[in-house]
C-alpha cells in the first residue's frame, strides 16, 4: 500500500467551516442567502455553535473521504482487491502485481488541478441534484439553490485539489 498522508483528510474536513465563514459572510453572499432563505442573522447564530461546528467537521470528514476516492484514481486499484487475502501479503503474486502497477502509474493524475476538476465535478453533479431536489420540494427560489451549489462546488474543488495533490 502506498504511503498516504491521511492527515490531509482531517485538514480538508475543516474546509467547509473555513470557506463557509468567508462565503456566507454578510460582506460576500451572506445577505443574499439570509434574504432568500427567509432567515435572520440571529436565527442562524442561535443554537449550539459547538454542536454545529462539530457536526460540520464530521460531515466534512465524510466528504473528504469520498472526494479522496473520487479524485485519487489509484485508490480504485486497492478497492478492486481489498478483500483478497494476498493483497497485503508481502511477496505474493497479487502484492507484487499491485506494487509494480503503482510503481509505474501511481503518480498519474496526482495534481492540484486534477483534484479541483473532480471535486468541482462531483459537487456540481451531486450537489445540484440533492440541493435542487430539496429546494424544489421546499418551494425555495432557484437563487437559494444556486447560492448553496456554488458554495459546494468551490469547496469541493478546493478539497479535491488538496487531497489529490497531497494525500
Amino acid at each position: 500500500m502506498p504511503q498516504l498522508n491521511y492527515y490531509i483528510l482531517f485538514i480538508t474536513a475543516a474546509f467547509p467551516i473555513i470557506l463557509g465563514a468567508v462565503y456566507y459572510n454578510p460582506k460576500v453572499i451572506g445577505r443574499a442567502w439570509l434574504s432568500v432563505a427567509g432567515l435572520t442573522a440571529d436565527e442562524v447564530l442561535g443554537g449550539s455553535m459547538v454542536r454545529k461546528l462539530l457536526l460540520t467537521y464530521l460531515f466534512g470528514l465524510f466528504m473528504s473521504y469520498i472526494l479522496f476516492l473520487f479524485s485519487v484514481h489509484q485508490s480504485a486499484m486497492y478497492q478492486l482487491f481489498l478483500h483478497e487475502e494476498d493483497l497485503f501479503k508481502s511477496g505474493s503474486e497479487l502484492n507484487n502485481y499491485v506494487a509494480s502497477y503503482m510503481a509505474e502509474y501511481g503518480d498519474r493524475h496526482r495534481t492540484f488541478g486534477h483534484g479541483v476538476l473532480h471535486g468541482m465535478e462531483l459537487c456540481l453533479l451531486m450537489g445540484l441534484g440533492m440541493i435542487g431536489i430539496t429546494a424544489l420540494n421546499e418551494q425555495r427560489p432557484m437563487k437559494y439553490m444556486w447560492i448553496h451549489v456554488i458554495f459546494w462546488v468551490l469547496c469541493g474543488g478546493l478539497m479535491g485539489g488538496v487531497l489529490c495533490a497531497f494525500v
